[in-house]
């Protein structure tokens, strides 16, 4: 599966749907929903409800996350929003406020 990248100075308003990983250094609003992967790198803001396998953050995230798999949030990550997923990773340093359901 080949990797999509959302340029640091794209800003996407609407869905975004898909069945490779996506790769996220810019800013997405709207919904996400894919089969594979969602990395948000330190530079990617999203305002996003979204649904995946696996999320990773290190940006910024407002949104609810709904992962089949597993959300990381790394250190340098800040996530605003209820996170839904069997395996979920807070680094310590990482900010998050919102609630946790592993019951998936």
């Amino acid at each position: 599966m080949a990797n999509t990248t959302i340029g640091s100075s794209i800003v996407i308003d609407g869905e975004i749907s898909g069945e490779e990983d996506l790769v996220i250094q810019g800013t997405v609003k709207g919904k996400i929903v894919l089969k594979e992967n969602l990395i948000v790198e330190s530079s990617g803001v999203v305002e996003a409800d979204i649904e995946t396998a696996n999320v990773t953050i290190s940006g910024q995230v407002t949104g609810n996350i709904h992962a089949s798999q597993r959300v990381e949030l790394r250190a340098d990550g800040r996530m605003v929003g209820d996170l839904k997923a069997p395996r979920i990773l807070i680094a310590d340093g990482a900010s998050f406020k919102g609630n946790v359901d592993m019951d998936v």
